[in-house]
């Protein structure tokens, strides 16, 4: 399937990276929720990668294996990276001002979750939701 990239540098791109989302999950197949679902969680990844990455890109990807469907996401910077990626992972823990549902939140919200983050070198989160 087609790949589509984009750059996270601005607000502006988190907007564009949740509408992009939300096309790519209607081609999937997916339903009304399971579109919240993804289109939130790339939200908060986009809004990561901004904010703690300083900057980065997404990849999204549109899948189909065999029976099933579904939308790929990747998220890529090269900024800081997580220190200490298990607490990260850990509910009601923040590295700011938020709620500390970032990370957490997201992988609930999702059926694949993966990531991977270095200090000094940036992190790298793919997700995807399947129909």
């Amino acid at each position: 399937m087609e790949t589509v990239q984009a750059p996270i540098k601005s607000p502006g791109d988190v907007v564009l990276v949740r509408q992009l989302v939300r096309r790519g999950a209607q081609l999937a197949g997916l339903s009304l929720v399971d579109q919240t679902k993804i289109v939130t969680a790339a939200s908060e990844l986009a809004r990561n990668t901004l904010i703690h990455g300083l900057g980065g890109e997404m990849t999204m990807q549109v899948l189909e294996d065999g029976v099933r469907r579904g939308v790929q996401l990747t998220f890529v910077d090269t900024g800081p990276g997580i220190p200490d990626l298990e607490r990260a992972m850990t509910d009601g823990w923040t590295s700011g001002n938020g709620l500390g549902m970032g990370l957490p939140g997201a992988r609930r919200l999702v059926n694949d979750f993966e990531i991977h983050s270095r200090a000094g070198e940036g992190t790298r989160v793919s997700i995807a939701r399947w129909r």
